[in-house]
């Protein structure tokens, strides 16, 4: 039984436990041959093999080292050494940097939920390091993508952590793996031995929906085996939209890498999935029955005040009747009404944040230029009828 202030491997002095697993123990301990001027402090996994620890249970942890002696990258922790001590029982060691900070899980645990700003900030972080990971040659599939081992450092930035269940290369037929991943956030294919890196999506997108609603995936009720969501949260609709693709039970109907799930949850477009690619369906024409994103939908100031000028660049041509005496205020005001619905399909979009940018400085426009105007001419017509009368 390891102490505080032990020292093992003649190096590393035990500071703090910080999790056993019944295999694997993870300490907190002050690295004694730290160069001056860097930080001591590391985390040490130590597996004592023996009694419960099986050969599969080793080599996974051989694996882990191996890989992280490979993997340079800021939000993945350093490795830093890897050892065996013959102390009466076998241990076996693995050294990595500290990231200071707070587990996810630790969050949720004292009752914290994520908004859909921080999930979105959370989900961007991790598809940057899948992307590294995965398109490593060979990839590296993560395989335990959870919120106890996302670390949200004190730096404010999302650190993945615990590769104990990497595998450094595709599934080939005839090849067995062993089978790891927690329920409720590993995909079923996963648990049949055969992971792909949207396996990993789907961990990740379980992961937020957890933060989200406090619930953790295994409890969530499904139908389909796709869980269900939507009512527990207070998210946009496109926000739901991303996760229910990113946890598709079948593996193809999901994002097919991280670059595609990462460029849709930036653009933020009004997608469907059409052989598993994204489209984006703004300049579908007025008459489509193409549906229009539900977060541009309402009012819009800007084809209501300045209706004149606004029909030019949104290229919605049946504005032109606003230049007609009889019907201008008419169509003025059923611009208002569908503007946003018409200009949206009227002409290309790069995404919905491009569309509600451009929307939104015609509506300042309006507001400064058109609504003084108007209310000159009223002001103006209302004193001609006074004098007539």
């Amino acid at each position: 039984m390891l102490q505080i202030e032990q020292i093992i491997h003649h190096r590393y002095q035990i500071q703090q436990q910080l999790g056993n697993n019944g295999i694997r123990q993870t300490w907190l301990a002050k690295d004694l041959q730290a160069a001056d001027g860097e930080e001591s402090l590391v985390v040490v996994k130590l597996l004592a093999f023996g009694g419960t620890v099986q050969w599969d249970d080793l080599k996974l942890f051989e694996r882990e080292a191996q890989i992280l002696k490979q993997l340079k990258h800021p939000r993945i922790p350093q490795y830093i050494d890897y050892f065996c001590v013959d102390d009466r029982t076998l241990w076996f060691g693995l050294v990595q940097e500290y990231i200071p900070g707070e587990s996810l899980k630790e969050k949720l645990a004292v009752g914290k939920r994520c908004t859909e700003k921080h999930a979105r900030k959370i989900a961007t972080e991790v598809l940057k390091i899948l992307i590294y990971l995965h398109e490593l040659n060979p990839g590296v599939l993560h395989r335990d993508i959870k919120p106890s081992n996302l670390i949200w450092g004190e730096d404010n930035q999302i650190y993945l952590v615990d590769f104990g269940a990497v595998q450094d290369k595709a599934a080939k037929e005839g090849v067995t793996f062993t089978v790891v991943g927690t329920y409720g956030y590993a995909p079923m294919e996963q648990f049949g031995g055969r992971a792909v890196p949207a396996s990993d999506l789907y961990a990740l997108g379980a992961s937020l929906i957890h933060l989200l609603t406090g619930v953790p995936p295994g409890d969530l009720p499904q139908q389909d085996l796709r869980l269900q969501f939507a009512d527990r949260v207070n998210v946009s609709s496109s926000f739901v939209r991303w996760l229910q693709k990113m946890t598709e039970p079948a593996p193809e109907q999901r994002f097919s890498n991280a670059r595609q799930a990462i460029e849709a949850l930036k653009s933020n477009l009004a997608v469907k999935p059409v052989n598993n690619k994204i489209i984006n369906n703004s300049g579908c024409g007025i008459n489509s029955t193409e549906p229009v994103p539900e977060e541009i939908l309402g009012w819009n100031w800007g084809a209501f005040l300045l209706p004149w000028l606004w029909l030019w660049t949104n290229q919605v041509w049946c504005g032109l009747f606003c230049f007609v005496p009889q019907i201008g205020w008419f169509m003025a005001i059923a611009m208002g009404a569908k503007g946003n619905e018409w200009a949206w399909r009227s002409r290309q979009w790069r995404s919905i944040e491009h569309f509600k940018e451009h929307q939104r400085g015609w509506a300042i426009a309006g507001i400064l230029v058109g609504a003084p105007i108007s209310l000159i001419l009223w002001i103006t017509a209302f004193l001609a009828l006074k004098s007539i009368f």
